[in-house]
């Protein structure tokens, strides 16, 4: 028998797990969680910078598995989170080991929705007649050309390239709708196993998948983001909606997650527009489709490892596509088409990978254009289709999400661009970029709440914190101010946000102020972050005259502060700043103007991914006698079994190029903050 006080403790520890489920309960309900977890933590009001990667392939993926990668979901997610993984060598073996130096705090894997059946037929089980079927024998095939021809299989199966989508005739042999559901399962159990419901919030993981509509090799893929564990019953692919029909993406969306009861919620993420062939950003036909892009596509990849997506400048041309700004020649590739990534041996094996002259170049491929484009329909039909937030990606097909250090860079083509097959055959891309969100705690509610917000912005690899902010009643002391950031919320809005006019009490239109506060990625202790140059904001609008403008201005920071690379070794030289902060007006402020702002901060310079894999190869870009280098570099190469012009690509002069740069400027852009004419 227990004696009474025993009882009472017993009392007394009942009541307390009961007070505690039901704090933990009511946080729960404050917060306005979609799922049940405990409440994180870490928790804050004025929001904190999480880095993540929504673009994420694994062995589910065509062209990820016939680039000889073997990791799924499972092991992606691990990778996020900083355990090791190991990759493809450029024979094929695996043998490559490479790990984050700093997990990240959310990913999506998103595999290609078209193939998920048809790749587990072909690859998981040698017991089913499908597996057998020709087309399956070469994807799973380690004889590199083999693997090529698989992936043209693939693509043409897709709708990429002429002809309409088609199944495999694997899925004649078995059933590929079963193999579908199972993967699709297997998918959401790696999201669920690596997501932390606990309260310490380490990481999330969101169920996701790639849309991959591609006609004639223009890249029309978004990335499809589920708020929670409620997803649809199946992916949304283009054999559902047929190729070049993306507003039937929006639709089907609608009618099998938004508009019912199950607690589903869902957005569509597009790709890098710099591939789309000018078909991203169509004007919208009807009110339906403005709606849907809307409500559906509040942010863009504006970077990731097929190139930047911000504006365009040839530096050969002495032109810029509706731009005027040089800093525009940033990670861009000269095709405009997915058909980029076709070089083999160093060549390249298709004639629509040319090179497309800049006055052939589809303006709305760049996203600066793009908004200025919104401005303009806006001014002639009263609505702006195209309000979209920023973030970066890898796009990595390694299963190594975040894997965009300059340093570390060991791929994302599987064996395709392993050892020294990224400098022979993927010179061009780059490592990718990092989504980056504000939000109050690291949960799919909190990031999914930013994304739609659009409180975003994107970075080229490193990891600078950047705030901004536009409202009225701002001043310079802000940036001494410990309450600066809560002030800002108060009196103004964050980045992918819009203010109207606000006027006086004589009725004189209050011009507003923007705020601006960047600091420098702190690294790590093995490679510390860069110093930052400087803070510039590009401003966006539609004229009277009927015409867009576009203007950048430096806020905060120096141009010329000294600072350059070590072409020995790599080492940066001079110094930067550790902090930059501003409060800016616009010396050209219109009152009756629509326009956008949003910020791009530049770290000092320092060497790109290439020219370190180059000098670790021996070939020095910078050296007088670098092809010298090269043809003893490639005689070693060749020894191991390469073919063709290996570090040939080392040596290419900046001065001939009309974009690329052995030394870069990392950097990152907030989503814009869209300025309305309209008073208050």
């Amino acid at each position: 028998m227990q004696t009474p006080n025993r009882l009472l403790i017993v009392f007394a520890s009942l009541c307390s797990h009961v007070w505690f489920i039901s704090a933990a309960n009511a946080q729960q309900s404050a917060r306005n969680y979609s799922e049940q977890r405990a409440p994180c933590a870490n928790y804050q009001d004025s929001r904190q910078p999480l880095f993540g990667d929504l673009h994420v392939h694994t062995k589910y993926s065509f062209d990820s598995y016939i680039s000889s990668q073997r990791n799924d979901p499972f092991d992606a997610y691990q990778f996020a989170q900083g355990k090791p993984i190991t990759l493809p060598s450029a024979d094929g073996e695996q043998t490559i080991v490479t790990q984050l130096e700093r997990p990240l705090d959310f990913t999506s894997v998103t595999d290609h929705a078209e193939f998920l059946g048809q790749i587990s037929i072909c690859t998981e089980d040698s017991g089913k007649l499908g597996y057998w079927w020709p087309h399956c024998s070469l994807t799973r095939s380690e004889y590199f050309w083999f693997q090529l021809i698989a992936a043209n299989w693939w693509t043409g199966l897709g709708g990429q390239q002429a002809d309409e989508t088609q199944e495999s005739f694997a899925c004649t042999l078995s059933d590929c709708d079963a193999a579908d559901l199972s993967v699709w399962q297997t998918i959401q159990k790696a999201a669920e196993d690596n997501y932390d419901r606990s309260s310490e919030c380490k990481f999330t993981t969101f169920v996701g998948y790639e849309y991959t509509d591609a006609p004639n090799q223009n890249n029309m893929h978004r990335n499809v983001i589920f708020r929670n564990e409620n997803v649809t019953d199946m992916p949304v692919s283009t054999y559902d909606t047929g190729r070049g029909n993306f507003p039937k993406l929006w639709q089907l969306l609608r009618e099998e997650c938004i508009d019912t009861d199950s607690g589903c919620d869902v957005m569509t993420i597009p790709h890098n527009p710099n591939l789309a062939g000018g078909l991203m950003f169509r004007d919208p036909p009807n009110r339906q489709e403005l709606e849907d892009r809307l409500f559906f596509e509040p942010v863009v990849e504006m970077t990731q490892h097929k190139g930047a997506s911000e504006c365009r400048f040839d530096r050969l041309a002495g032109i810029g596509l509706d731009t005027t700004d040089e800093l525009c020649n940033f990670e861009q590739v000269v095709a405009d088409n997915l058909t980029m990534l076709g070089s083999v041996h160093g060549k390249i094996r298709t004639d629509r990978a040319a090179a497309v002259p800049i006055e052939n170049f589809a303006s709305r491929n760049m996203l600066r254009n793009a908004l200025k484009a919104g401005l303009e329909l806006e001014k002639s039909s009263g609505e702006n289709p195209f309000v979209m937030g920023f973030i970066g990606s890898t796009d990595t097909h390694s299963a190594t999400p975040g894997a965009a250090d300059e340093e570390s860079f060991a791929g994302h083509l599987g064996r395709r661009d392993s050892e020294y097959r990224n400098v022979q055959d993927h010179f061009f891309s780059n490592a990718g970029g990092h989504a980056v969100v504000w939000a109050e705690e690291n949960s799919r509610d909190s990031i999914f709440n930013a994304i739609r917000r659009k409180e975003t912005y994107a970075t080229s690899g490193t990891r600078p914190i950047v705030r901004f902010f536009a409202g009225h009643g701002f001043d310079e002391s802000m940036c001494e101010s410990n309450n600066m950031v809560a002030a800002a919320y108060q009196n103004g809005v964050p980045m992918g946000g819009e203010l109207s006019n606000k006027v006086d009490e004589n009725g004189n239109t209050i011009q507003p102020s923007f705020l601006i506060d960047a600091v420098k990625d702190s690294g790590t202790a093995r490679h510390p972050g860069t110093d930052l140059q400087r803070i510039q904001i590009i401003k966006g609008w539609a004229g009277q005259d009927g015409q867009t403008h576009e203007k950048v201005f430096d806020v905060v920071g120096n141009a010329n502060n000294g600072a350059s690379v070590n072409k020995d070794n790599c080492s940066t030289v001079g110094s930067g700043a550790k902090q930059l902060c501003s409060v800016w007006q616009d010396p050209e402020f219109q009152p009756d103007q629509n326009a956008f702002y949003y910020v791009r901060v530049l770290e000092n310079p320092s060497c790109r991914w290439s020219t370190r894999q180059c000098q670790a190869a021996g070939v020095n870009p910078f050296a007088k006698n670098c092809k010298n280098q090269a043809i003893l570099a490639n005689e070693i190469a060749h020894e191991r079994g390469a073919e063709g012009p290996v570090y040939d690509k080392c040596c290419l002069a900046e001065e001939d190029e009309p974009f690329y740069s052995p030394i870069i400027q990392e950097r990152a852009w907030t989503s814009p903050i869209w300025l309305k004419a309209e008073s208050e």
